[in-house]
């Protein structure tokens, strides 16, 4: 077995860890945000159907300055008010999405370099 389907391997095991993690998130934390009057329409926009829970994750596992940077720019209504999604969560919901969200864009971003550097020659 070569390097490469090696690395590809480990990395599928964290993607498919960040699957579950997904539905996870959203029945616990996502769900009872949806529920809620004052953090209903605090999600961020919705690309395709899910994608709030990205953004929830996104809003509750990035450093708060970087959150509050992207609430202020001219882009702000595509991310989610992580000040508003702090109040209504419990320390369980903040570290879950920082889990669900870290291992999702690092998996996806090491499968890209992986196939990249395939494609390049760098791995036998």
């Amino acid at each position: 077995m070569s390097t490469f389907s090696k690395l590809l391997a480990f990395d599928a095991i964290f993607m498919f860890l960040a699957c579950i993690l997904y539905v996870l998130f959203r029945q616990i934390t996502v769900r009872k945000l949806r529920k809620n009057p004052k953090t209903k329409d605090a999600l961020g926009i919705e690309y395709a159907s899910g994608w709030d829970i990205i953004n929830v994750a996104q809003a509750l596992a990035m450093p708060r300055s970087w959150s509050r940077k992207l609430e202020k720019s001219p882009l702000s209504y595509l991310y989610a008010n992580s000040d508003l999604l702090f109040e209504n969560t419990t320390k369980f919901d903040q570290v879950l999405a920082a889990v669900f969200y870290w291992l999702l864009t690092i998996s996806g971003l090491s499968a890209a370099l992986l196939l990249l550097l395939n494609a390049l020659g760098l791995l036998d």
